[in-house]
């Protein structure tokens, strides 16, 4: 520890100031910002990550934020990690499919530590990131409703072609000649043969 004291001369006077009657610098640490922020994003998740010194990873707590590219970072949502690991996950479902995304990250030490306490450090510099795949994923769903759509009148109408189709070759059947043509032949023929024995 130490004892921290402000000396001057005022008003022609000599003074000295207890500004600390004891200072202990572990107690009043700004961390640097944490390096190497990263983004990787699937179809369910964003996850990010940053690097820290490896002594100070057990005794941290970050912030994350985040925000719309285009938006100010006045109205940026906030995200704490669960646990002290450098990494955090967003939820596809938190994004909105089509738009780009900025996060940043601060740190300081735990709430939970007896040995050290600090302030936020700064912001760390930025990863940008967007949620993939969710443009084609909607155009294939939206192809298949149409394809859907599509089926059933083509269906329908296939099955009241044959129908019809089946209907009219039905009474065509009936009302062609050709069908009676073999009993006409056979009466004809009938009336021969009993015409020719009557002759005998």
């Amino acid at each position: 520890g130490y004892r921290v004291l402000l000396q001057g001369n005022f008003f022609g006077r000599n003074h000295t100031y207890i500004t600390f009657a004891e200072y202990n610098p572990r107690k009043h640490i700004k961390l640097d910002p944490p390096l190497n922020i990263q983004s990787n994003v699937t179809a369910s998740k964003c996850q990010i990550r940053w690097s820290v010194p490896w002594y100070l990873v057990e005794i941290l707590q970050y912030e994350l934020q985040y925000k719309e590219y285009s938006m100010s970072w006045e109205i940026a949502l906030n995200k704490t990690p669960p646990s002290s690991l450098p990494q955090i996950e967003i939820e596809a479902t938190e994004l909105r499919s089509g738009i780009a995304y900025i996060a940043r990250v601060r740190c300081k030490v735990s709430e939970n530590e007896d040995s050290y306490h600090s302030q936020w450090s700064e912001w760390s510099q930025t990863t940008v990131f967007q949620r993939p795949g969710v443009p084609k994923l909607s155009e294939k769903i939206l192809n298949t409703r149409i394809m859907q759509f599509l089926f059933i009148p083509l269906s329908f109408g296939t099955l009241l072609y044959l129908f019809w189709n089946c209907k009219l070759s039905s009474r065509w059947q009936k009302a062609s000649p050709a069908l009676t043509f073999p009993r006409q032949l056979l009466s004809f023929s009938h009336s021969i043969i009993c015409t020719m024995g009557i002759l005998r």
